[in-house]
């Protein structure tokens, strides 16, 4: 496909050129990561390196054979660059045509030695991890969602787009093992939650927060140790869980189910202990997962707010102010809790969570029906007791504990005046 309209590329040598790095002859040790056969929402094309689960036949396409048979202009394939991110650590790969190949590591954008990517090079890289008819939908429409899964590496969500230089693609790594809530050195108040039989649990944060690895590790502990019947609905699936003391069935919008809603009305004639649905993004959705949550199930969420006073004051929001009374009482008494999340770097080159956890105890549901959800911040502090935990008590921990310095606790906060208070003693 050509994009005659944009702006000219320069050309590849105006980059140093860096051949691709050799890929590992074995990686399934790498990160305790075991090799696991999935079944895919999406069906990558066949290239050798992907559980391919809905083809039709096992014989080779016309279209398998003809990428088998070239490589893209500058020898580097999809595979190479998700590779070496995966041995690297990195989260998240960037591309574009007109643009260096980048990779997020630890939360920073690094860029390669690798040429500027051209067209036809972004091409292979469509056809390599996309089905002939995922590339079309990406050519009409101009955007696409979705994910792949590289056997003993890792599982990554796809967005492709459109943007000034012409087509871009950002893949999101997914380790194919999901850490547990103890690797994750998450506290025992997470455990305690999961054993909830009925209400709502919200994990927010930003964007690249690890949402989506705390409410796998959450939903693994359930998978493992409870005999109960779990529903997620999600867009694109992430984590892949398998069935253990729990029946787990996992669902993919577009895929298993054509719209968000009507698989998560459907699922609760479905005979839900469990359920996943991903972000709440619409009225329509806070009402289908109140309403869950009412009727005897356990229901998590997320949403892209940094606290658990911000949390509530957007669900309200979503209403009309003559809606917000009811609506009000819905929410004091469905919610269990609000899990607000970031990641810091740790002085050893990691990552670590930072959390905000609010827990809705009888005096938080007070706040909530008077309208005072501002005060459940000052309230938060004092009911550590509760499992209850402050972003500034989360980050001074980790500073405590030797895995972040006093720049990184200062950056993080939400409150740094608070934080250089009590970095100093003084609260």
């Amino acid at each position: 496909m050509t994009y005659s309209s944009q702006p000219p590329i320069p050309p590849p040598s105006s980059q140093p050129s860096m051949p691709p790095p050799p890929l590992p002859s074995s990686l399934g040790g790498r990160h305790d990561d075991t090799a696991m056969t999935q079944t895919l929402p999406q069906s990558p094309r066949n290239n050798g390196s992907y559980t391919q689960v809905a083809s039709d036949s096992a014989e080779p396409t016309q279209s398998n054979l003809q990428i088998k048979n070239r490589r893209p202009s500058h020898g580097i394939t999809l595979e190479s660059l998700v590779s070496e991110a995966f041995e690297n650590g990195h989260s998240d790969i960037h591309l574009g045509v007109g643009e260096v190949p980048r990779f997020r590591d630890r939360g920073r954008m690094e860029m390669t030695n690798y040429p500027v990517t051209d067209e036809a090079t972004f091409e292979y890289w469509l056809e390599e991890v996309l089905t002939p008819e995922q590339v079309q939908q990406f050519h009409s429409t101009l955007e696409f969602d979705g994910a792949a899964q590289y056997e003993d590496m890792a599982r990554v969500r796809i967005n492709v787009f459109v943007s000034l230089y012409g087509p871009a693609m950002v893949l999101r790594l997914i380790p194919l093992k999901i850490l547990t809530l103890e690797e994750l050195n998450l506290p025992m108040v997470f455990q305690d939650l999961c054993h909830y039989h009925k209400g709502l649990i919200l994990v927010t944060g930003p964007t690249g927060s690890g949402k989506s690895t705390t409410m796998a590790a959450m939903v693994d502990y359930i998978n493992s140790e409870m005999p109960k019947h779990i529903i997620s609905i999600e867009d694109p699936i992430e984590f892949v869980h398998r069935s253990r003391r729990a029946m787990i069935r996992q669902r993919e919008v577009g895929v298993h189910t054509l719209k968000f809603d009507n698989a998560l009305k459907a699922s609760l004639r479905e005979d839900p202990d469990v359920i996943l649905i991903g972000e709440m993004r619409d009225r329509e959705t806070v009402n289908t997962a109140l309403k869950a949550a009412q009727t005897g199930h356990l229901v998590f969420g997320t949403l892209h707010t940094n606290s658990a006073v911000k949390t509530i004051e957007r669900i309200l929001n979503l209403y009309n102010p003559e809606e917000q009374e009811p609506m009000r009482v819905q929410v004091a008494e469905s919610l269990v809790a609000v899990i607000a999340q970031s990641l810091v770097r740790t002085t050893d080159g990691k990552r670590a969570a930072v959390h905000e956890i609010m827990i809705n105890t009888d005096a938080i549901k007070d706040y909530i029906l008077r309208g005072a959800v501002e005060e459940i911040e000052a309230m938060i502090p004092q009911c550590t007791y509760d499992g209850m935990i402050t972003m500034n008590q989360c980050l001074y921990q980790l500073y405590e504990e030797g895995r972040i310095d006093e720049e990184t606790a200062l950056e993080s906060s939400p409150r740094p005046n608070e934080m250089a208070q009590i970095l100093r003693g003084r609260v």
